[in-house]
């Protein structure tokens, strides 16, 4: 049996797992976002980010709020290319 050609198929797999549960937080991680972005109510605790008048510290964490989402999703998809990428190049 192909030995490379086992490492490179389950490269294939381990990266699309990876992949697959990227896409599979994303919808939380955005509930998570909004949650956290908006007003404070009974049940949740928020930044109230849509108001003007919140200080400059509040403004910022808002800013790297939003960015969350883009930068655990982007990492995880990051991730799961280099494990394929990996699995080819040095497998």
């Amino acid at each position: 049996m192909n030995n490379k050609g086992s490492v490179i198929i389950y490269g294939l797999m381990l990266g699309l797992t990876v992949l697959i549960l990227a896409l599979a937080l994303a919808p939380s991680v955005q509930d998570f976002t909004t949650d956290a972005r908006n007003v404070s109510t009974n049940s949740s605790v928020g930044m109230d980010c849509s108001n003007s008048s919140i200080s400059n510290f509040d403004k910022a964490t808002c800013v790297v709020i939003d960015l969350n989402l883009f930068y655990f999703i982007g990492g995880l998809i990051f991730i799961a290319g280099i494990i394929v990428t990996a699995k080819i190049v040095f497998g």
